[in-house]
């Protein structure tokens, strides 16, 4: 089952409230994201916990819905079956994606991340829906990041049926460096949030993937 387009895919905004600016509003960074062409986001607040996360969540999920983009909860499964989220995201040390399905159901998007073959098989086998394959290049946006190559990311593109995105310092400088290796789109936290126009920052990844990475 297809619970993923790879359109969705294409442009996917990762929340960080370190970009977020004093008395500023998360969902508001998202509108604006959304209105320069972002196609799918990611919850990922590490630092709320509880109500405060799911207030969070529920501003951020109103705005997707309006403009029907998936909103996907970075690890928090539970939280993401009780607001009826798209789906999470679940690194390697996350929840077992079987358990994630068992608990969501066979409709939501799960996505699982992966550095290696043997990780991007075995999160296909698991049900995966896609992929966040990374860092690309360096990022401080995770301190435990390691950078893969590029062949690596062009080898695991090759071994799943799944559609992969590339996460990880990527910026519109360097999307150029991704052309053929098979990803069907980018995840990005700074190089949206971290900018002064949210929107035309979006923009401008868009434009620069639909060059680079689209067939």
């Amino acid at each position: 089952m297809e619970n993923v387009r790879k359109e969705a895919l294409l442009l996917y905004a990762v929340t960080d409230r370190a970009w977020l600016p004093p008395n500023g509003s998360l969902a508001e960074q998202v509108e604006r994201a959304i209105a320069g062409g972002v196609t799918c986001v990611q919850l990922r607040e590490k630092h709320y916990q509880g109500e405060a996360l799911r207030e969070k969540a529920r501003k951020v999920q109103a705005v997707c819905k309006k403009h029907r983009i998936p909103l996907i909860l970075n690890d928090e499964v539970d939280l993401a079956r009780e607001m009826d989220a798209d789906g999470v995201h679940l690194g390697q040390k996350d929840m077992d994606p079987r358990e994630a399905r068992r608990r969501l159901g066979p409709k939501k998007v799960i996505g699982v991340s992966a550095r290696t073959v043997a990780q991007a098989l075995t999160a296909q086998e698991s049900g995966a829906d896609y992929l966040g394959v990374g860092a690309a290049f360096p990022t401080g946006s995770k301190e435990d990041a390691q950078v893969i190559d590029h062949a690596t990311l062009r080898d695991i593109c090759k071994a799943v049926q799944i559609p992969v995105v590339a996460i990880g310092g990527i910026q519109e400088e360097n999307i150029r460096e991704l052309s053929g290796s098979g990803i069907c789109g980018i995840a990005v936290i700074s190089a949206i949030f971290a900018k002064p126009d949210i929107e035309q920052a979006a923009r401008r990844l868009r434009a620069e993937i639909e060059k680079r990475i689209l067939p």
